[in-house]
């Protein structure tokens, strides 16, 4: 299946990251690297751009899709990591690395790479993924209950549902996908196992839609989101450590430098928000204090005091991109 997926934001992305033609910018979720072909198209013989992405299928269309502006180098391994020198190109040099943006911090020291110009991560799931059905994101497609960003990964989302007590499940439902009946689908989750293994997604959906009024299920149009949303933030882990990413990622600027954050729930941009918000302090200092004497000073400048969202044509052509946010920084 081909690797399809619409970015989202484009145009404001490209014009916030203030591309220089020799800059080193890093995506850290490159998908089918829609945002990152047209950072590539700005980049001259002395650019740089490194991509991650734990995707097998999205490192296998954005090598494909990058090489037509780049000179590709897929690294997918530890000592791959630590083994890559760079060398002089008559085109921008692309990096395409195996691996999850929360463990940046490692792999940059280990490329030696480890200050950049601009920075993108767009959070969330790809179109591709979603629209696999086998992959099992989806709760419009039959398929068994998967998940995985990473198919070598050990967790999935039918582990989860299978094993997990009714507490923890009410717990996940509740805290990543703000679903106000994860107690009743918990609860009913837990009887329908005792029966059967719960194996694929429709199974699960229909148990879900059965947790709730009717009037809720026919109001919502998609019952089943909040709770696939949190079990794929579990299996995926994609939120306890994105406050230090975010923090650390801010901080390998250079000066100047942009840092785009892409969220596509409120629990992503809070974090996102919150991280910028402490990164642009000025002072920390306890409140009761008559004068600042901490003599703290600000890592970035709020570009976006306010996210940026999807105009009306945007989000007619492609309707994934109505609950997109983003937001940017600059390194002072």
């Amino acid at each position: 299946m081909e690797f399809k997926h619409i970015p989202v934001l484009l145009n404001e992305v490209i014009e916030n990251l203030n591309i220089k033609p020799d800059g080193k910018y890093l995506d850290c979720t490159v998908g089918g690297a829609g945002h990152s072909t047209e950072i590539a198209k700005k980049l001259n013989k002395n650019g740089i751009l490194v991509c991650f992405d734990r995707d097998e299928d999205a490192i296998c269309a954005s090598s494909s899709r990058l090489s037509v502006f780049c000179n590709v180098h897929v690294l997918k391994t530890v000592e791959d990591f630590k083994t890559f020198a760079l060398k002089s190109s008559n085109k921008p040099t692309a990096i395409i690395c195996k691996t999850n943006y929360n463990d940046c911090e490692q792999v940059l020291k280990e490329l030696k790479l480890e200050k950049f110009d601009g920075i993108l991560i767009d959070l969330g799931v790809s179109s591709h993924q979603i629209d696999t059905a086998e992959r099992g994101f989806s709760f419009r497609q039959e398929a068994k209950l998967d998940m995985r960003m990473d198919t070598s990964s050990l967790l999935t989302a039918s582990d989860i549902v299978n094993t997990y007590t009714e507490k923890e499940l009410a717990d996940i439902f509740f805290k990543y996908g703000e679903e106000e009946f994860s107690r009743s689908i918990a609860r009913n989750i837990i009887k329908e196992r005792e029966q059967k293994q719960i194996e694929t997604t429709t199974q699960l959906a229909s148990i879900i839609e059965k947790s709730m009024p009717a009037k809720i299920v026919y109001s919502r149009g998609g019952a089943s989101k909040k709770v696939f949303q949190a079990l794929r933030i579990v299996v995926n882990n994609e939120l306890e450590p994105l406050s230090n990413t975010i923090e650390f990622l801010a901080k390998s600027l250079n000066f100047g430098g942009r840092i785009c954050v892409i969220t596509f729930h409120s629990l992503e941009d809070r974090i996102a928000k919150d991280v910028f918000k402490e990164l642009a302090k000025t002072c920390v200092c306890p409140s009761n204090f008559p004068k600042c004497v901490c003599g703290h000073t600000a890592d970035v400048k709020l570009i976006t005091k306010k996210p940026i969202v999807a105009g009306e044509f945007e989000i007619k052509e492609n309707s994934r991109s109505a609950c997109a946010k983003l937001r940017v920084a600059e390194k002072i």
